[in-house]
């Protein structure tokens, strides 16, 4: 049980990681834009993407720095919800909806990308790009959930084995 519990605490703060450090970007979009604009420039789709974006940000922060804040409650939103994993890191079995409850939030990042990517006009390709968020964090999330099931499972057998034995 031990194994299973610590296995569960990896894969838990594995998510939590990617959803503080993705939550972080949101505080330096501007600066960020422009660190990953100094390896270029190049010639593709991508990179005229990134810095068209990066002059609308730009301007956007220097003329109205006030819609920046919106992403800083953006971050704090990751923040949140990955403080929200505590609980199952501290009884997995008793909070297991939580983990439940990532999974659909990760699911519900696809309908999303697709949806509001086309009317924000995200090239299709960023579209992916944000619905790969969905899968890495589904991933340890259903990791997880398996193995909370699995520690549930042996956690009723070992209590009825003891009342079978009494």
């Amino acid at each position: 049980m031990k194994t299973q519990i610590r296995s569960i605490r990896f894969w838990l703060l594995l998510f939590m990681t990617g959803l503080l450090l993705s939550g972080f970007t949101a505080f330096v979009v501007e600066p960020g834009l422009q660190w990953l604009l100094s390896f270029g420039p190049y010639d593709n789709a991508l990179y005229r993407w990134l810095e068209t974006n990066y002059q609308a940000i730009s301007a956007t922060n220097k003329a109205f720095p006030a819609i920046a804040y919106g992403y800083d409650w953006l971050a704090f939103a990751h923040i949140v919800i990955a403080t929200a994993f505590i609980g199952p890191l501290i009884d997995p079995v008793r909070n297991v909806w939580v983990v439940q409850f990532g999974c659909i939030a990760c699911l519900m990042i696809f309908p999303l990308a697709f949806i509001a990517g086309r009317i924000r006009h995200i090239p299709f390709f960023w579209q992916l790009i944000d619905c790969s968020f969905g899968v890495l964090g589904l991933v340890p999330l259903l990791v997880c959930y398996y193995k909370i099931r699995l520690l549930n499972r042996s956690r009723h057998s070992s209590v009825l084995s003891k009342t079978v034995r009494s």
